[in-house]
């Protein structure tokens, strides 16, 4: 069955970020996970120290690893779901996305990114850039079914 084979090529794919959203936040990004049919895992991590969190990021680092950083690349929309679609292509099994905390992540995390991934360059506040990724997760998933949710 075509469902079957996308399931078994389908990337497993965990973001990372500090601290833990509350209210309207955690009520946006819930309805997107809600909507997200890939495999699919968020952990949150407390915040404390650029240092401390960013080897608790490293810790829990397996796989393909994408930092969110302003200093990335931006892509559109298509780019990014092409980006998805190519790595499900090469068999990557564990893709993880990284959003840091407020005062960023040090130079090691950063060196051992594989990509780095822009969501613009403005400055967002953590909570509203998970909201934003995981939008464009979505997209992206919606955009590689080619659903009509986004339109050029």
């Amino acid at each position: 069955m075509a469902g079957e084979g996308e399931q078994n090529r389908a990337v497993k794919i965990t973001l990372l970020t500090i601290g833990r959203l509350k209210g309207a936040y955690a009520e946006l990004c819930d309805e997107y996970v809600k909507r997200l049919t890939m495999p699919f895992a968020i952990k949150e991590l407390a915040a404390s120290n650029k240092a401390a969190e960013s080897q608790a990021l490293l810790n829990l680092c397996k796989g393909l690893i994408v930092l969110l950083d302003e200093r990335g690349p931006d892509q559109t929309s298509r780019a990014f779901a092409q980006q998805l679609s190519q790595w499900q292509d090469q068999s990557i099994k564990d893709l993880v996305f990284i959003i840091g905390g407020a005062d960023g992540v040090t130079e090691e995390l950063k060196n051992k990114a594989n990509h780095l991934l822009s969501l613009g360059q403005k400055t967002w506040p953590h909570k509203l850039a998970r909201v934003m990724f995981l939008e464009q997760l979505y997209r992206a998933q919606q955009i590689n079914a080619k659903h009509p949710y986004h339109r050029d």
